[in-house]
């Protein structure tokens, strides 16, 4: 017999004795049916189909950790070992980038880099440091095809960025050119942006910021050769200036390591009239880090 069916077949404790007075079999019998309606209302057998398929994938694919791929209570999460192995950042850090600091100076402080070479940028905040498990997220998610990584990674993005997510009215990714496009076939920044835009509501304009010149590569470039080989390389679409103009805007890519990139988007979308810009990366590239 069909477990959903039982309350419809069994004897119900509720049910008259021989002899019973006919008014308290009938107020018993208005009850049970009470009791059987309200149980029905409660019954959702889309509910019943979506847990016995999940608890079936899981029986076939149990949850992995994303990162090392060992088992897990919970699917797309990380495991323990990778979970105190991820070097996140917290208070206390720079105001204006984001670094973390080795001892608290106090609130508002800015780091030596934030004073003698200011960011085009207003804010930037991060996850966690270039390093171990956050580094090896960030990998998968670029060159290992690992998109569903993106959301795991913009839930966390959205936590350690909600003071700049609070008040922010455009999310921009870090535009790709579309050769580089071409062969990758995804731009890891804008899945990112989505997905951040997803669990905030913060709207995304995908094409507001353009890149207009093909570049090297900016991995192994010196500081002074990351910011020539930017030069000209961005530009705000004509017909997205009014999204951009007098908006606070949030510049969303996987990893900040020179600031190069950011500090060239950030002043592309100065010019095109933005009123604030922020960033909001998943890892950044520190002192000693890789």
């Amino acid at each position: 017999m069909l477990p959903w069916l039982i309350p419809f077949t069994q004897k119900s404790p509720n049910d008259p004795l021989p002899g019973a007075d006919s008014t308290d079999s009938a107020e018993r019998a208005e009850i049970s049916q009470g009791d059987r309606r309200s149980w029905l209302r409660r019954f959702n057998p889309r509910t019943l189909i979506t847990t016995s398929v999940r608890s079936g994938v899981d029986l076939l694919y149990p949850p992995q950790c994303v990162a090392c791929e060992a088992a897990t209570q919970t699917p797309f999460s990380l495991c323990v070992v990778c979970w105190n192995a991820m070097p996140l950042i917290a208070k206390p850090y720079c105001e204006r980038l984001g670094t973390p600091f080795a001892v608290d100076y106090g609130v508002g402080m800015l780091s030596p880099a934030a004073i003698a070479d200011p960011p085009r940028f207003d804010r930037a905040r991060a996850v966690a440091r270039h390093r171990e498990t956050a580094r090896d997220l960030v990998s998968r998610l670029k060159y290992g095809e690992r998109l569903d990584l993106s959301w795991l990674m913009a839930k966390m993005m959205v936590q350690a960025g909600a003071d700049i997510l609070g008040d922010a009215e455009l999310l921009v990714p870090v535009p790709m050119h579309r050769f580089r496009l071409w062969r990758r076939r995804y731009n890891q920044a804008a899945l990112l942006a989505n997905a951040v835009s997803g669990a905030t509501g913060v709207p995304v304009s995908l094409d507001a910021l353009q890149r207009v010149r093909h570049t090297r590569a900016q991995v192994g470039l010196r500081r002074a050769d990351r910011q020539q080989n930017l030069v000209g390389a961005f530009a705000v679409a004509p017909e997205k200036a009014m999204q951009v103009a007098g908006r606070r805007v949030v510049v969303i890519d996987d990893v900040r390591t020179t600031g190069s990139t950011l500090n060239a988007c950030a002043h592309i979308l100065r010019k095109a009239g933005a009123s604030r810009i922020d960033v909001l990366t998943f890892t950044l590239v520190a002192e000693g880090d890789d």
